[in-house]
């Protein structure tokens, strides 16, 4: 009898045993059938590595852009919520020291209140900025007018009342301006670092004004005399030592290039 192949007579397609045994391991390596799914991840993975085996595994194109953009630190965040505060207080402690004359107890405890918070705030929102990444552009150019703005506010309100020498204002704002400008202009040859002394003498310039501020009388009034001086010196002291830090660095700094100029050359 004529023998039939089983594929035609519709017996099973299945290979025997043996046949599978003789293929060997290039039986598993077989390609997918038809209709079935490839992951897309590993399709893309895969067309990359046809299209340049270097770029396989590597992040897509922009990945790196969209992350920085992600972690970028907003402005609307609380370390510029607190130095927006700060020049929010400006005109209103202005207003409050200047009421009624400016020499009502009432309102200047008000007023004191105001300078209190914004001094208080200062305290915090650099070190908030650090410590949880939130150092922004805008931060570090409102920080410092805030500072200067807050400050100057109350010397010159004081000055105007007759309750502080003009000098003392000129001498304290002077200082100020004087080693902004002068930390702008040494700036390419680096950073001067904020010393122990100037900490203390923003300070004790904070707990003086605060204190003029307050309608004070008897040993009070004498006490904050006292601080003032002291705040006076410290402001003195610590602007000729930033100048000394300036000339030092401006001078390193032209030594370093001019030793890498004088090494390219040679």
């Amino acid at each position: 009898m004529t023998g039939v192949p089983a594929s035609a007579a519709g017996g099973s397609s299945q290979a025997s045993p043996a046949s599978q045994t003789s293929q060997g391991p290039q039986a598993s390596q077989a390609a997918p059938t038809a209709g079935a799914v490839v992951a897309p991840s590993e399709a893309t993975a895969d067309a990359a590595a046809i299209a340049d085996p270097e770029d396989a595994g590597r992040p897509p194109r922009g990945a790196k852009l969209a992350a920085a953009a992600v972690n970028q630190a907003s402005v609307w965040n609380i370390a510029n919520l607190l130095t927006m505060l700060r020049l929010i207080l400006v005109p209103g402690f202005v207003a409050l020291m200047l009421a009624d004359g400016g020499y009502d107890p009432a309102w200047r405890a008000f007023a004191w209140a105001a300078f209190a918070i914004a001094m208080i705030t200062d305290l915090f929102d650099g070190h908030i900025a650090r410590t949880y990444n939130l150092v922004t552009d805008f931060g570090k150019i409102a920080d410092p007018i805030a500072d200067k703005a807050i400050m100057g506010a109350a010397l010159i309100c004081l000055s105007s009342l007759g309750d502080l020498p003009w000098w003392v204002t000129i001498v304290i704002l002077g200082r100020e301006l004087g080693i902004t400008l002068l930390r702008f202009l040494v700036i390419r040859y680096g950073v001067i670092p904020a010393s122990r002394g100037g900490k203390l003498k923003t300070l004790t310039q904070g707990v003086a004004v605060g204190m003029y501020v307050l309608a004070l009388t008897g040993w009070l009034a004498t006490l904050r005399w006292w601080v003032m001086a002291a705040a006076v010196v410290l402001t003195v002291v610590t602007g000729l030592d930033y100048v000394r830090q300036a000339v030092v660095l401006r001078r390193q700094g032209i030594a370093e290039r001019k030793a890498a100029l004088e090494e390219t050359q040679a």
